[in-house]
């Protein structure tokens, strides 16, 4: 999913570690991982190199901790809290994907999802990135298949679906629309791919569960 990024917020007193986390993460975004510069990081944020690997050893480590640290929690907030807090998951799901038609700004189109970016850059190449996004996935799907079991529970879920395809589904093609959206640079397609599924949603609740 294409996330925005609210301001890094964090508890721990060490706010130059957020401010360079912050500032890789935007740069990560922009450039990708392995054209991201430290250097621009540096001067985005005013630190020297001393206070950068006092944090962080090698660039592998800070980018580990942006997805971990930076690009998680927004996942968490955006995608999966607004599914496991719901007592009505099918609707919280399709709330989601309105929310994300609705929300979804220019720069959002013409840099990508964040977390899709790194999978098709890293995946093939580290191991500890494709590990670390693939928790996120399955994160996502997990929480997906929960609130399917639970829909099908309260008899809002058709009979017949096969709950682990239905949620497996639901990823591949969001992802599919943020790639697609990206390549054409066009905010309409990426609409047009979640209204989509919003139909989808509603086709496999039952009649009169809204």
């Amino acid at each position: 999913m294409i996330l925005r990024m609210s301001p890094l917020t964090t508890k721990q007193p060490d706010i130059t570690r957020g401010r360079i986390l912050e500032a890789a993460f935007q740069e990560i975004h922009r450039h990708g991982f392995q054209a991201a510069s430290l250097a621009r990081i540096l001067d985005d944020t005013g630190l020297t190199k001393g206070a950068l690997y006092h944090h962080f050893p090698d660039k592998k480590t800070l980018g580990l901790a942006v997805i971990e640290e930076v690009i998680r929690p927004a996942f968490d907030a955006m995608l999966l809290q607004p599914v496991r807090c719901s007592s009505q998951p099918l609707q919280a799901m399709r709330e989601v994907m309105r929310a994300r038609r609705v929300n979804l700004s220019t720069e959002e189109v013409a840099l990508g999802c964040p977390v899709n970016n790194l999978m098709q850059e890293m995946s093939p190449l580290d191991a500890d990135f494709r590990a670390a996004l693939n928790r996120l996935v399955e994160d996502w799907r997990s929480t997906l298949r929960h609130g399917l079991a639970v829909a099908r529970e309260q008899g809002q879920l058709r009979s017949g679906v096969d709950l682990d395809a239905a949620a497996l589904f639901l990823v591949s093609s969001v992802w599919g629309c943020v790639g697609l959206a990206k390549n054409l640079q066009s905010q309409a397609a990426f609409c047009t791919c979640l209204a989509q599924l919003e139909d989808y949603l509603y086709s496999i609740t039952t009649e009169g569960a809204g």
